[in-house]
């Protein structure tokens, strides 16, 4: 029987192939794949903009013999990764933190393998570049986004968190403008919001630095640079462990493109902390 990871990879593997309708299907399948249980055919139809007939054909062609056939076998298959789900099902294990530890190193090591250089310098290029980066992560993105952006408004100026939670939402996105940049964290259990954000965004004339937990989606299909950081499974809560040291070294290669703009800026910070006095003295 077909698994949920097989359906991604069934998705991956054809993409190139879809026709215009079946990859706005897979995206909108991709997108929601935590919880598409949640969702009738109808309404998975009305999200990509296309035909209910749709929905069913592009679900026989990735393997069920209609719609339903797909949700019972959702049913029967791993539920949605929340934190509640992991506590009912941990287990006694033996020496769990040197299991975390060796987990975040092959998570790691994961990301030197995946990443590439050039990748990288491309996205520096854009951050370094940009009229203004804007920043924008919900749920477990969050915490990455406002790391990325204490770091990069250290190396540059107008950097902006859109999600500070100021209800400003509206007003931020109406500021963003060609020549600006988003730097966008896409992880699971995602919100339907950061799509929004993303399109509107884009649509503006940004362009999309991504880091997500998915290759193919509609956000990746939008991105200038895309970098893939897929969730390390703990026994409760996911690791993000590779996507700290992403941003950390974005950021180092980002100063790297603005060596005198940026040895200008953190030196007016450090002087301003020291009329500040409010940093501790190094040890």
């Amino acid at each position: 029987m077909t698994t949920t990871i097989s359906l991604r990879e069934r998705i991956q593997a054809q993409y190139e192939a879809l026709s215009l309708a079946d990859r706005k299907l897979a995206d909108v399948v991709l997108a929601h794949e935590q919880d598409l249980l949640a969702y009738s055919a109808t309404e998975l139809a009305a999200l990509a903009g296309v035909s209910k007939a749709s929905t069913a054909r592009f679900f026989k062609r990735v393997g069920f013999a209609d719609f339903q056939a797909f949700r019972q076998h959702q049913r029967k298959g791993v539920p949605a990764p929340s934190p509640l789900y992991r506590m009912a099902q941990q287990g006694t294990r033996g020496s769990p933190l040197q299991q975390h530890i060796a987990q975040d190193a092959q998570q790691l090591q994961a990301l030197a393998d995946s990443v590439t250089d050039q990748g990288v310098q491309q996205a520096a290029r854009l951050l370094a570049g940009a009229r203004r980066v804007w920043v924008v992560g919900y749920r477990n993105g969050y915490m990455a986004a406002s790391y990325a952006r204490a770091l990069l408004s250290q190396v540059r100026a107008e950097v902006h968190l859109l999600n500070e939670g100021a209800g400003e939402d509206a007003e931020l996105l109406a500021e963003i403008k060609p020549h600006d940049v988003l730097l966008a964290m896409d992880f699971r259990r995602r919100t339907r919001r950061l799509s929004q954000v993303v399109g509107i965004a884009c649509d503006a004339g940004a362009e999309l630095v991504l880091l997500s937990d998915a290759r193919v989606s509609a956000l990746a299909a939008r991105a200038q640079a895309l970098f893939i950081c897929p969730p390390q499974d703990e026994p409760i809560f996911d690791s993000y462990v590779s996507a700290i040291s992403l941003i950390n070294y974005l950021a180092t290669a980002t100063l790297a493109h603005l060596p005198k703009k940026a040895r200008a800026r953190m030196a007016a910070i450090e002087q301003v902390h020291a009329q500040l006095a409010d940093l501790e003295s190094s040890p």
